[in-house]
């Protein structure tokens, strides 16, 4: 892990603000949705990315009637 130099304290409601130079990097806007998960000690946010329901894929994902679907298994539905 690569570390930016970067410090922020957590507010009163447990919150955290990621610099504009990371949401920039990251292509991350406002109201992004992001993943939090532990890894050891640490805390890991990646934002979110979703997953095609069929393969797993996160390529070119689109949301079909509440389901997440990449274009290789929507070719495929298609036949």
């Amino acid at each position: 892990m690569k570390t930016t130099g970067v410090l922020r304290k957590i507010d009163g409601l447990g919150r955290v603000v990621i610099p504009m130079e990371i949401r920039n990097k990251l292509e991350i806007s406002q109201n992004d949705p992001l993943e939090i998960h532990v890894e050891g000690n640490s805390i890991v946010l990646r934002k979110y990315e979703p997953d095609c329901t069929f393969c797993g894929s996160s390529k070119n994902v689109i949301e079909f009637k509440g389901k997440n679907i990449c274009e290789k298994c929507r070719k495929e539905l298609n036949k």
